[in-house]
């Protein structure tokens, strides 16, 4: 029996290579090897020829070194072209990162007491306009809490009443609204101002560990569909309606500093500036990550013109023709690949915190209307960065305080 050699491998993309070799689904055809996408969304082509491999993945495209899919192909090779006969295993091993276990235990045991006292003085700098007439209005506060605090609760406006009347005793509400008057106001366009506003100052207390930054949209599904005929193969079609939350996070703690909900159509780019801008609002920006998709000279100036440097990939037919910036960003990217993709990756981030909005919150609304979903998003959101202000509280010793700068000029405005 030949005797196996085993081999230890670290780096992540070895063993997802690894992987992908060891399912069986690398090919030869012709001059080039097929490879599998881990994600099932496609293949890959790879060629080895001299002197450099090249594979059509976007990781090879944008870092020109060996990609997961040549690693693959390479391993591949090695099992099969062993003249004695020999097999070498290749023997993973899964990386680890040191984790604040005590932080994290007592801020995870203490997070619903700790997020409604946050959202409680969140809420406290919510101005309530003059009522002149008519039957009086729920204040704002109350309804912001609320609305906020069911998205939390992920159950339904019904079960989450009695949760509302015990925090009413508590002091936190001065009257507990009913759920179908969260429904309503859900339903209210003046409450979408009012929540972003209210998204950026929860991030604020944040500014002094949050100076690089990550820019990316993902979608949101919706209880609507949209329906048609198609006549040329005659069959009815039948497509969910998303929608889709823009964000700019801090890399380190993943917290929303702004934030854009639009129709799923809409594209991503043009977000960007505004963005940047509710950001620099309230923090130092020092760099600012985004994929390919951002990249054009009104994004870059945008970002360049809050003090901070872009680090945004160009695409691959990109010239270095344009304005003085657009022409160093480009040099830069293209001499300095190495150090550029230091400060690109820190992108993943904003990646983590869709993650852990969709996962802790649901990746779908529940509400039926246009606005109503625009404003739970906002929610979803809004829960998501007090959750975070939880953890920091723990972790980096950072007590939230709230519209502390100037509270006059910072209290949140209804819309008219």
């Amino acid at each position: 029996m030949p005797r196996a050699k085993s081999t230890t491998a670290t780096d992540p993309r070895d063993i997802r290579a690894q992987q992908i070799a060891a399912s069986h689904g690398v090919r030869q055809r012709g001059d080039h090897w097929v490879v599998p996408s881990q994600s099932g969304s496609g293949t890959y082509h790879v060629h080895l020829g001299a002197p450099h491999p090249r594979c059509s993945c976007p990781d090879h495209q944008l870092r020109r070194i060996k990609c997961k899919h040549i690693r693959a192909v390479e391993m591949r090779l090695k099992r099969e072209d062993r003249p004695d006969g020999t097999t070498v295993v290749t023997k993973t091993t899964r990386t680890t990162y040191k984790q604040d276990w005590p932080s994290y235990n007592k801020a995870q045991t203490h997070e619903t007491e700790r997020f409604a006292e946050l959202l409680h003085g969140l809420c406290r700098g919510i101005v309530q306009p003059k009522q002149e007439r008519g039957r009086p209005r729920l204040p704002l506060a109350d309804v912001a809490f609320a609305a906020t605090f069911k998205v939390f609760s992920t159950v339904s406006g019904r079960r989450a009443t009695s949760d509302l009347r015990a925090y009413q005793a508590k002091g936190y509400l001065t009257r507990a609204p009913s759920y179908n008057s969260v429904f309503n106001y859900l339903d209210d366009p003046a409450l979408t101002p009012l929540l972003k506003a209210l998204i950026e100052e929860s991030a604020s207390p944040l500014r002094a560990v949050e100076t690089d930054f990550a820019v990316d949209a993902s979608g949101f599904g919706t209880s609507r569909f949209v329906r048609w005929y198609d006549h040329k193969y005659g069959g009815e079609g039948r497509e969910r309606v998303w929608i889709k939350a823009h964000l700019m996070v801090g890399v380190r703690t993943n917290v929303v500093t702004s934030v854009e909900v639009t129709p799923g159509s809409h594209h991503d780019s043009p977000y960007l500036p505004q963005l940047v801008e509710a950001t620099a609002s309230r923090f130092r920006v020092k760099e600012v990550s985004a994929d390919k998709g951002y990249i054009g000279k009104d994004n870059l100036a945008a970002i360049a013109a809050v003090g901070a440097t872009p680090y945004v990939p160009f695409k691959s037919n990109t010239t270095g023709e344009g304005p003085d910036l657009w022409r160093r960003l480009y040099h830069y990217f293209m001499l300095n690949r190495g150090d550029f993709l230091t400060h690109y990756h820190k992108r993943s981030n904003v990646e983590t915190a869709f993650s852990m909005i969709k996962g802790k919150f649901g990746d779908s609304v529940r509400s039926k209307t246009d606005t109503a979903q625009v404003n739970e998003l906002l929610c979803k959101v809004l829960c998501h960065n007090l959750c975070v202000l939880i953890q920091a509280l723990y972790e980096l010793g950072i007590e939230p305080a709230f519209w502390a700068e100037s509270p006059d000029a910072q209290k949140v405005e209804p819309a008219a």
